[in-house]
């Protein structure tokens, strides 16, 4: 991380109240949306998710999407500048991005940005064997970790060929079930790969993808799931300010925006 000594004093006031990805390591730890218009992305996401947000500071083609003044998510408004997929993205916490993006290489994964320097930390975007994106992170996460799983995802899901091919390369990339503490516990429930970080279910791996399928959403990906209150209400709102709705039921419905990046919205009791 990039400090001068005198800020010390500021970086032990903010571990205090943070992490950093050594803690957590192995967990989905940030979640952001390659978009292509800003301000249009900020409308949508303000009426479907209530989002209020906050300039990024990484520039004026960034923000940070805010619940209650925790920082949730973030956009990058790229897409179409740097000739990138319009999708969300989840990241991973990892002690060491330069070691985790080799281990990625070496099981047939690819890397397709970084790792880069992104104060106060490291990210890499990369894809898994079946070409599900994905990203990791090194250094401190972005505000306190705990309210961030209580405000924003309610979990991500891994669409993916094979579930326990895939938890097989994820383990060994980012040491899910190892006996080092602060790490993710994996089992298998109900024909599913289920991840807990700190008792909190954080992520789900389910076979069935289709590798070379022309719909997008069949192909193998990771979805991004939003607790909401009202399912109904955010499927409306989506609709009305230029998104679509793919898939609704009283519990949970999976939703495009308006730049066509997919997510899912599901209610706090179905966590």
């Amino acid at each position: 991380m990039n400090h001068h000594p005198s800020s010390a004093r500021a970086r032990r006031s903010l571990s205090a109240h943070s992490l950093s990805t050594d803690s957590v390591f192995g967990a989905p730890c940030w979640v952001s949306l390659t978009s292509r218009d800003l301000e249009a992305t900020q409308e949508f996401y303000g009426a479907v998710l209530g989002w209020e947000w906050r300039r990024g500071v990484l520039g004026e083609h960034f923000r940070t999407a805010l619940v209650g003044n925790v920082p949730v998510a973030g956009v990058a408004a790229v897409a179409s500048m740097w000739q990138m997929a319009v999708a969300w993205t989840p990241y991973f916490a990892v002690a060491d991005a330069d070691e985790a993006a080799s281990r990625a290489r070496e099981r047939g994964g690819t890397v397709a940005v970084g790792p880069i320097s992104l104060p106060p930390g490291r990210a890499a975007l990369l894809a898994d064997r079946d070409g599900a994106t994905f990203g990791i992170w090194e250094g401190e996460l972005i505000g306190n970790w705990e309210a961030w799983r209580q405000a924003a995802p309610a979990f991500i899901k891994l669409h993916t060929r094979d579930a326990f091919d895939s938890a097989i390369f994820y383990g060994e990339l980012l040491e899910w079930a190892t006996d080092r503490p602060g790490g993710v516990e994996v089992r298998y429930e109900g024909g599913e790969v289920v991840l807990r970080s700190r008792g909190d279910v954080v992520a789900r791996i389910e076979s069935g993808a289709l590798e070379a399928a022309p719909d997008p959403t069949i192909r193998p990906h990771w979805q991004v799931h939003f607790a909401v209150a009202d399912v109904a209400a955010c499927a409306r709102a989506a609709e009305k300010h230029g998104g679509s709705v793919l898939v609704e039921s009283a519990h949970e419905a999976v939703l495009r925006d308006q730049d066509g990046a997919q997510f899912t919205v599901t209610s706090h009791d179905e966590r």
